[in-house]
């Protein structure tokens, strides 16, 4: 979260979970940050149908490293993502309620996971898919939260406190829409079909929870169709003038011959 690039190490290692925003993220160190280092964490969810998007991602983008770290800790964090008799919420949270879907400090477990692994392997940023416009209200995507991490890796850190490298949160989506990361992907050359946002699992997306309406919302503002497995079918929107949007296949879509 920090502008300042003094006593900074090369390399990145991206948190990636195989859904959209972290798909771009991987994109976006591979491009400014090599080498870059991917880390899935399964911490008990509900399923792991994200693991081998995930596991294409890293191999798409070139990762000199995909760690898939298990970590079976859901049944300490109740949650909607893993508990199976909490039900995964088809509505959106009543205004100012954390939806069910949050997991109990799952970013700061991450985080601290990736923090550890980045100065073990000498590198300078940790990339985070948080986002702050369209999210579901997690308390752990909000920028403070961001800021205060990174300062906690500044004093926890080896690395910061005798050479003072310090470790650098990067959290590039944290103020885009879904709209502007899937036209950031686009530009990135993101495969969406390898990508999985579902919080449901299963073979196909059930369309109804709140990472498949956020994700069908984005494809649709941007004008692009989804190259991934689609929510569902939609119509695009129409422009203020009342004329039809034009819209156009995914560009990594094409690339791929998937969509």
């Amino acid at each position: 979260m920090t502008r300042g690039r003094s006593n900074e190490l090369p390399g990145s290692v991206v948190l990636l979970s195989g859904g959209m925003d972290s798909a771009t993220c991987l994109a976006l160190a591979a491009r400014d940050r090599p080498p870059v280092h991917a880390v899935t964490v399964l911490y008990g969810q509900r399923h792991e149908r994200e693991i081998a998007s995930a596991r294409a991602l890293a191999r798409r983008f070139g990762a000199a490293e995909h760690v898939v770290l298990r970590l079976p800790i859901g049944g300490l964090l109740p949650s909607a993502l893993t508990r199976a008799e909490i039900p995964i919420p088809h509505r959106a949270a009543a205004r100012g309620r954390i939806p069910t879907t949050y997991v109990p400090a799952r970013n700061t477990i991450l985080l601290s996971i990736a923090l550890g692994y980045a100065e073990s392997h000498g590198l300078g940023a940790i990339y985070l898919g948080a986002n702050a416009i369209d999210y579901s209200g997690y308390p752990d995507c909000r920028p403070e939260y961001l800021r205060a991490f990174e300062r906690l890796a500044g004093l926890a850190t080896r690395a910061a406190v005798e050479r003072g490298e310090r470790i650098r949160i990067l959290a590039p989506l944290l103020r885009r829409s879904k709209a502007d990361i899937v036209r950031l992907g686009e530009k990135l050359g993101v495969p969406w079909g390898l990508t999985w946002s579902c919080y449901e699992g299963g073979r196909t997306p059930c369309g109804r929870c709140a990472s498949c309406r956020l994700r069908r919302k984005g494809f649709r503002d941007a004008g692009v169709v989804d190259g991934g497995v689609p929510t569902v079918s939609s119509r695009p929107r129409l422009r203020p003038s009342g004329s039809p949007a034009r819209r156009r296949r995914s560009s990594a879509s094409r690339r791929a011959g998937s969509g």
